[in-house]
């Protein structure tokens, strides 16, 4: 989606003023629970949309970080949850798709377990070298890693990143070291001082990184390039088929009434569409997501069969 479609998208939707929120608030406060710590781009965006969800709807918004498990303590947070629309999940593509896909006996299924609500954001990662790094571009790359099977050092801090890397492996055809790590910052700091010669993270921090001249780009893992930073290409550019968008959306327990669902939708919606909220998500180079609830629905099941395929053609063993 080009940005320019995105804005005219979302200065087109037709909402309900913030009085018709607030007449049907239950005055109740909301928490939505964040899977993951302070300071990651799914706690960062939640921050920014809590205070103005609180405006709309007329309650109190608050953000509860439950971390731990790979996300599973906050998601059991959610599922135990009363479905009456005061405990909510911003959950990623990790929590709502990949995670069910990595485990043999996952304690829950997105599908059936959740109650699709809004869409936040869509982002991805970018793939990043340290500044002498041989290879200028991800072409050139994936060569220098077909001449030099197993002497690059790849690190990776999440999921979704060692997924990738595994279908790299696949499609691409080639070896490398993978280095697992427990947080993404220490990734950041190898890299720069030669430790690892590659990372992946999200495009916001990528922009900080690069624009310092401290590591640069090659490619984006998203299937087109990022409309906030059009110079960097598309892994599919050069390996067609490689698709790794991240993405992020609000979720209750299953069972939730469906016109509190569309309430908390609009709100969100409005949220988005927001001038100084369009504003920071561009800043982070974070695409609005703005679906109705059935449309997220439909998408999260279809992400759930994805990621599942993912896993088993990569070879992924399941923990």
């Amino acid at each position: 989606m080009q940005r320019r479609s995105v804005f005219k998208l979302l200065a087109g939707l037709a909402l309900p003023g913030t009085s018709a929120f607030a007449q049907s608030s239950s005055g109740k406060t909301i928490r939505i629970v964040v899977p993951l710590s302070v300071g990651t781009g799914t706690d960062t965006v939640t921050r920014l949309i809590a205070p103005k969800l609180s405006a709309i709807l007329g309650q109190p918004v608050i953000v509860d970080n439950k971390v731990g498990g790979n996300g599973l303590i906050g998601v059991q947070e959610v599922l135990r949850a009363t479905p009456d629309g005061t405990t909510l999940l911003m959950g990623s593509v990790s929590s709502l798709a990949i995670n069910t896909a990595m485990m043999k006996n996952p304690p829950y299924d997105p599908r059936r377990d959740f109650t699709a609500i809004a869409g936040a954001y869509t982002a991805n990662h970018v793939w990043l070298v340290r500044p002498n790094f041989p290879a200028r571009t991800f072409g050139e790359f994936i060569t220098y890693m077909q001449k030099n099977p197993g002497k690059v050092n790849i690190g990776q801090a999440s999921t979704l990143v060692k997924i990738q890397l595994a279908a790299l492996q696949k499609m691409a055809g080639v070896e490398f070291v993978e280095v697992p790590y427990k947080t993404l910052g220490p990734t950041i700091t190898d890299v720069i001082s030669g430790v690892l010669d590659m990372t992946l993270i999200d495009t916001g921090a990528a922009l900080t990184q690069v624009k310092s001249g401290q590591l640069r780009a090659l490619a984006v893992s998203s299937p087109k390039r990022n409309p906030f930073a059009p110079d960097w290409p598309a892994v599919a550019e050069t390996i067609p088929g490689f698709d790794f968008t991240s993405w992020t959306a609000m979720v209750g327990p299953a069972g939730m009434p469906r016109d509190v669902v569309a309430r908390i939708n609009a709100a969100m919606v409005q949220v988005i569409k927001q001038p100084d909220m369009l504003q920071r998500l561009e800043q982070i180079a974070n695409v609005p997501m703005v679906v109705t609830p059935d449309e997220l629905k439909s998408f999260m099941d279809a992400e759930v069969v994805k990621w599942t395929r993912v896993v088993k053609d990569a070879k992924i063993e399941q923990e």
